[in-house]
């Protein structure tokens, strides 16, 4: 959930299929408005927005509307626990126990009905407000106790379960955990410079947190927090296994492949660049953008494999010629690397514009292989260029259909 302003243009989503275009971001029609939160069941899709929540069942190609009996429309956050969907809004909770088609307030118990964020831990519902704190329920939703000691700021804007370990992240105050299901609460601050938390995410065993201040990694359970991205205010932080997305402030969608060392910015086809949420749901990564609703792109097309030939030290950073060459539409990139490095290949046109990532990753010395499908670009002249540490070299290649 991120806290925007409550006045922007309704979100309306058409039911028109998403170009069938490659290499690059794409959306499902000219629409107004922004998406606060996803959430992802099995084939099913929802995106929460301030007229109510969404529902995709063909990997964002069309929408439905859901919103019979969701009497407060303005959605925060989507909680998924089972079968049973929650919506947390500026007026209450409402669960949906047929994928949004019908909606039933849930919060008769809650002394505050403006929620701001929501996640499900075993069996526990746990509910962030805007000004009393957090809420627990166990029995999804009917009835609701507080659980906020040792909870020093009351707004809370983001969680995330980690283990046994719960992180609530504020508006004011940082980050504050629990490893007791919420009864008890410590704030895990160290080195966290912004306390104005919009999101948190998990990547393994690493902590991170999309903060005013940039992008923070916590190693040892927010005991102490290091920035690892302050170009910006970040609004949005979310893991893809290791791979790890943000939306930093106008920059797009970054990605980081090596836990938040490095970043590059993935925006190739984007209209919109402020992001406030994403989401994994089958073969696509879903962005939802502060004014133009819902984006998606192949995580293959940002996140490709490379196969290491030999480990037999090589002499020199070296960059050779595609093979084959003219090609159509598949062709095979070859690198070495005499030492250990951050590598970055990519492909643009003659105009500058990247058209695909193919390695962006630190990898050991060696030589390496790596395949890149031009099926959906024109025919044309295209450079592939390899960065490794200082190393930088720049190649053509003809695709000629």
């Amino acid at each position: 959930m991120k806290i925007v302003s409550r006045f922007l243009m309704p979100l309306f989503l058409t039911l028109a299929s998403i170009n069938p275009l490659c290499a690059q971001w794409v959306t499902n029609g000219p629409y107004g408005g922004y998406v606060n939160d996803f959430a992802v069941s099995g084939t099913n899709l929802f995106a929460g927005t301030p007229t109510g929540v969404f529902l995709s069942t063909d990997s964002g190609a069309s929408w439905t509307f859901v919103k019979n009996g969701l009497t407060n429309t303005y959605v925060n956050s989507l909680a998924v626990s089972g079968t049973n969907l929650f919506a947390g809004t500026e007026g209450g909770i409402f669960l949906s126990t047929d994928n949004g088609t019908n909606w039933t307030e849930v919060d008769t118990s809650l002394t505050n009905v403006d929620v701001l964020a929501m996640v499900v831990s075993g069996p526990n519902l746990f509910a962030g407000t805007n000004g009393d704190g957090i809420f627990l329920s166990t029995d999804n939703g009917t009835s609701w106790i507080g659980a906020n000691d040792g909870l020093t700021f009351p707004y809370v804007t983001a969680f995330v379960v980690s283990g046994t370990s719960l992180f609530a992240g504020t508006s004011g105050a940082g980050v504050f955990l629990s490893t007791d299901n919420g009864a008890n609460w410590t704030m895990a601050t160290t080195g966290l410079s912004n306390g104005f938390v919009e999101d948190l995410t998990v990547s393994e065993t690493n902590l991170f947190a999309a903060t005013g201040g940039g992008v923070f990694l916590s190693t040892n359970k927010g005991t102490s927090w290091t920035v690892v991205n302050n170009s910006n205010s970040a609004y949005a932080v979310f893991a893809s296994g290791m791979n790890l997305f943000a939306g930093v402030g106008a920059e797009g969608v970054l990605l980081s492949t090596d836990g938040g060392t490095s970043w590059n910015q993935v925006n190739t086809g984007l209209t919109e660049f402020v992001f406030y949420a994403f989401a994994v749901s089958g073969d696509y990564l879903f962005a939802g953008t502060s004014d133009g609703g819902v984006w998606r792109r192949p995580l293959s097309e940002m996140i490709t494999s490379v196969d290491q030939l030999s480990t037999n030290l090589p002499t020199s950073f070296y960059l050779s010629q595609n093979y084959p060459n003219p090609f159509n539409p598949a062709t095979i990139i070859k690198f070495s690397l005499k030492s250990k490095s951050f590598t970055l290949l990519e492909v643009y046109d003659l105009v500058g514009k990247e058209v695909a990532t193919l390695v962006s990753k630190e990898l050991l010395a060696g030589t390496y292989t790596t395949e890149w499908n031009a099926e959906n670009l024109p025919s044309g002249v295209y450079l592939y260029k390899l960065k490794a540490g200082k190393f930088v070299e720049t190649k053509k290649m003809l695709l000629l259909k």
